[in-house]
């Protein structure tokens, strides 16, 4: 059954834009892959030791983004859009070239790389899907915050807490089945910050790309771009977008139940260290319908991981 197998794009697909933190503009090209590619980026400046993994091991810089880096030194950073996109579409393998160090923002949000990856089309393979089956608790804690995963039955289930002393922001909260539920607003909610922060993120270098037209801006009690807001719980919705691309460093899809409080790139890396470093937390499942448990014989679910 074709939902069943690993998936890949069914044609090369496309994006030119700016690099929000290093605000130079960068060239993404998706390529089809064979199964158990996995997902591989490739720095098409750079002639020598060019390819890195998108693996949580492979994770150098957490602040701000995500930001992968092979042994060489060569990186790329802000891969979390793309990599929510990819794992929200079911993709489990393909080639991500590009001709700079970050992928491009686009609107800050996954809604532009899931659209037009979903008009490309999505190619079934005859390789079964694998995926990671928690099996054990495991919590990472820092300070007030704190991110867990579990063991689920049959689903990626994210429970979402954000808490900004700003009004407009403040406290928000979102549970979302990532298998079942509809994502368009997790995948369509950009990326945010506070204005009084933007001098200090500039400081450290970061932002060169950004503005109204890729970030959410909050100054005060207002929110600075003129749309406003996509939908009525968009930072925490961003948040989960984030979640979902990080988690995606473990190489495959999986069944957990995660919560977060006040979490972001950091707390989620490090909550996939603690995990994979004790092979009693999780198992690696390759789903085959003759082989399956009695519990994963519910056909709407089984379309829903795959």
């Amino acid at each position: 059954m074709s939902y069943l197998n690993q998936k890949t794009i069914n044609a090369v697909v496309n994006f030119s834009g700016v690099g929000l933190h290093s605000g130079k503009v960068v060239n993404l090209c998706l390529r089809p892959a064979e199964p158990n590619s996995g997902i591989i980026f490739k720095r098409t400046d750079i002639k020598q030791n060019n390819i890195i993994y998108p693996n949580f091991n492979n994770v150098t810089n957490t602040s701000l983004n995500t930001t992968i880096s092979n042994e060489f030194g060569v990186k790329v950073s802000t891969i979390e859009h793309l990599m929510g996109a990819l794992f929200g579409l079911g993709i489990d393998n393909a080639l991500i070239e590009i001709d700079n160090e970050e992928v491009p923002i686009l609107d800050g949000s996954a809604k532009t790389f899931v659209k037009k990856i979903f008009e490309s089309g999505i190619k079934s393979s005859q390789t079964p899907i694998k995926i990671i089956e928690i099996r054990k608790r495991v919590e990472f804690k820092d300070g007030q915050r704190f991110i867990s995963i579990e063991p689920s039955k049959l689903s990626l289930n994210i429970d979402f807490e954000l808490k900004y002393k700003n009004s407009v922001i403040g406290s928000q909260r979102n549970k979302v089945k990532v298998y079942e539920d509809d994502l368009k607003d997790i995948f369509s909610s950009r990326t945010f910050c506070l204005f009084e922060d933007i001098e200090q993120i500039k400081k450290m270098g970061l932002a060169k790309g950004g503005s109204l037209e890729n970030a959410i801006v909050v100054k005060e009690n207002e929110i600075l771009n003129k749309e406003g807001l996509r939908n009525k719980k968009e930072f925490v919705n961003h948040k989960i977008l984030d979640c979902i691309g990080d988690l995606y460093t473990c190489g495959y899809r999986m069944l957990a139940d995660v919560k977060c409080s006040q979490g972001g790139h950091y707390l989620t890396n490090e909550l996939l260290r603690k995990v994979f470093s004790n092979q009693e937390n999780f198992a690696v499942l390759e789903i085959k319908e003759k082989v399956l448990p009695q519990r994963y014989f519910q056909k709407n679910l089984l379309k829903s991981i795959a």
